[in-house]
């Protein structure tokens, strides 16, 4: 199998330099082992204006049927007898992706000492690939190569020249044109997508590979308007490390969007989780709230005190059960407490838990013991990442939605984003909003004064400053809007938890159908 890089240059900016980006010397033929073969590096021609470098892959036959053996791989899957005669030593696949990877290993990252400023610069470049693989014809090849600012010449290879009649192959002679891009985002394009568009990889696929296709993929990788098949070809189809490599690129989408780490985005798990008695429930980030959230307060009278965790759980569910509620969202579900809870009780027939936290999602579904949970109760819950800043088409038609704990981590100015991603767009029938109740801060010794309750939180409201966010809303999307308290009522500031509950106003939706 061959590929050929090429590039234009100038007396200033001479071609040759393409030597020094791939670190091979353009006046030696070069060959390197590898696991299935040798590969050779040559120069067919470089000179000041015009240099080219090939990659030859001689692919060992034997090698390639040993090693395959087993798994599934080594030849093309559509033949009956695939490991003895098959397309891998001629078309580009994985095998050349793998070799292009160890061969050019430095300029794939990026870094040439002898030309910083020429590996971080834009080249005029042209790769060729005779024979490659398409299984999606050549308009999977454009859709696939154009959106990352290639010119694509993508031509069909006849079966069989003395037999027009026969049709064309599955493979196609591919032409990339560019002068926008740098020699490492070439390569790393070639890397990913070589595969890709072979869909047969020759080796088995681990969770490593997922590490692999993001390093790769970076920058480019998380905009694709063909993310998913990429994706999904490049891991092999396997579903667990798709989904597992579409959870963090979504994370990494979402960093972007909001110019911040992906650190940042997906914080929302504590590294020590805690006990049931001593975590919070909802966005599953906070810790030892105050005397009430401690296990192991006893009251006055001896007896123990039930964690202001539990206590807002309890009121929670109790309200659920007064709307009459059956298709349960947990918006910003953390660790799954409260999605454990609504398990238990069968009158809850679907159950979402939604967390923009990939970390979060793993440890509740470790909770929920998802793996070994019975079909009929697997078939009533459901996780997914999301964020709450953007509206999902996922998260409409439900009974009800809980937004325990997890306004008060949101940025103030965010906040109309998630009010219009679930009241404005997702509208279900009632909604269940707990936030801290700062003024009930006085009321914690331990906490120092002018702190607040974790160190996550953006704000926290007084009982005033809730009632105007959420009559504002209610009034903005149509929906009424009650008050609850969870925990001791206090008489001077309250109680510890407030919770507002809203029901959808459907009286002029009912008027009008009849």
């Amino acid at each position: 199998m061959f590929l050929t890089i090429s590039t234009s240059g100038t007396a200033a900016l001479p071609a040759t330099d393409l030597g020094f980006l791939l670190h091979k010397h353009p006046d030696k033929a070069q060959k390197f082992s590898t696991s299935y073969g040798t590969a050779h590096v040559f120069y067919p021609e470089a000179d000041v204006q015009r240099c080219t470098a090939a990659l030859l892959l001689e692919v060992d036959a034997v090698a390639l049927v040993r090693r395959g053996k087993g798994k599934g791989r080594g030849g093309a899957p559509d033949a009956a007898l695939a490991q003895y005669v098959n397309d891998r030593p001629y078309a580009a696949s994985s095998l050349l992706a793998v070799a292009l990877s160890a061969v050019f290993s430095s300029a794939l990252r990026g870094v040439c000492n002898a030309r910083p400023e020429r590996a971080a610069a834009p080249l005029p470049l042209r790769v060729e690939v005779p024979a490659l693989p398409a299984r999606g014809g050549p308009d999977l090849v454009r859709r696939l190569f154009e959106p990352l600012g290639w010119a694509v010449t993508a031509e069909p290879v006849a079966l069989d020249t003395a037999f027009p009649e026969w049709g064309d192959s599955r493979y196609v002679r591919l032409v990339l044109e560019s002068e926008t891009l740098t020699l490492a985002e070439a390569l790393r394009h070639l890397y990913v997508l070589l595969p890709v568009l072979d869909d047969a990889k020759h080796y088995w696929v681990a969770s490593d590979e997922v590490d692999k296709l993001l390093r790769t993929g970076e920058g480019w990788l998380p905009g694709h308007p063909e993310q998913k098949l990429i994706t999904s070809r490049y891991l092999s189809r396997r579903w667990s490390l798709t989904r597992q490599a579409m959870e963090r690129l979504e994370l990494v989408r979402l960093a972007e969007a909001d110019d911040s780490e992906v650190e940042d985005i997906d914080n929302a798990v504590e590294d020590e989780t805690g006990t049931e008695a001593d975590t919070e429930t909802g966005d599953g980030t906070e810790t030892g709230e105050g005397p009430g959230a401690e296990a192991g307060e006893e009251t006055a009278a001896g007896e123990r005190s039930v964690p202001l965790a539990v206590q807002r759980r309890e009121a929670i569910l109790a309200a659920l059960r007064a709307s009459g509620a059956a298709r349960v969202l947990d918006l910003g579900c953390g660790q799954g407490q409260l999605v454990q809870a609504l398990l238990k009780d069968v009158r809850f027939t679907e159950i979402v838990g939604v967390d923009v936290s990939v970390r979060a999602l793993t440890i509740a579904a470790r909770r929920l013991r998802l793996d070994r949970m019975g079909e009929r109760q697997a078939s009533r819950v459901k996780l997914f990442q999301g964020s709450l800043a953007y509206t999902d088409h996922r998260l409409k038609g439900y009974d009800a939605a809980v937004l325990s704990e997890v306004i008060e981590h949101l940025d103030l100015p965010r906040l109309p984003a998630l009010e219009y991603a679930v009241f404005g767009s997702a509208r279900p029938r009632t909604v269940l909003v707990t936030t801290p109740n700062v003024e009930y801060n006085v009321r914690w010794e331990t906490l120092p004064a002018g702190h607040a309750r974790h160190g996550d939180h953006r704000f926290e409201w007084t009982r005033e400053e809730f009632r105007a966010w959420a009559e504002a809303v209610a009034g903005r999307h149509g929906y009424g809007v009650e008050f609850v308290p969870v925990g001791p009522d206090d008489p001077e500031v309250g109680p510890p938890t407030q919770m507002a509950v809203f029901h959808r106003d459907d009286t002029e939706k009912e008027a009008k159908a009849a």
